[in-house]
């Protein structure tokens, strides 16, 4: 398994070729949980879009253990913390993760059960870093 994780980086890649991957993910987090809904209702869909597009990518940079996003993944999970602007729940990220693999693997016709797992791994890692924070 990677420890750099240019699968997933490449994985991530191939995802967004497909202008409806981020959506799809939106579609399938909104499902999981109404919590999750709701703390959606106000949401700019198209900034919010963008944001998570970036933010993954500082993920995966800062899973494949990075310091260049450091400061980048400290500013999200303040903003994710319990006195941050859009807090979230430690728990609920496990929602966010299982959103983001299935959209993941409808959207990579490359998807393996290795390439998810280190998905997983990598996500795990961001999480991790998340719940600390809170």
């Amino acid at each position: 398994m990677s420890t750099s994780f240019e699968d997933v980086q490449a994985s991530y890649g191939r995802c967004l070729r497909d202008r409806k991957f981020i959506s799809r993910f939106y579609e399938l987090l909104l499902e999981r949980d109404p919590e999750i809904r709701r703390m959606f209702e106000n949401t700019d869909w198209s900034q919010q879009q963008r944001a998570l597009r970036r933010g993954i990518s500082i993920a995966l940079t800062h899973a494949g253990g990075s310091d260049m996003v450091r400061r980048s993944m400290d500013e999200m999970a303040e903003a994710h913390s319990r006195s941050g602007r859009c807090p979230v729940r430690p728990e609920l990220y496990r929602h966010w993760c299982e959103a983001l693999l299935q959209a993941a693997n409808e959207h990579d016709s490359r998807m393996t059960p290795a390439l998810e797992q280190s998905w997983r791994q990598a996500l795990g890692l961001t999480t991790e870093h998340f719940a600390e924070a809170y």
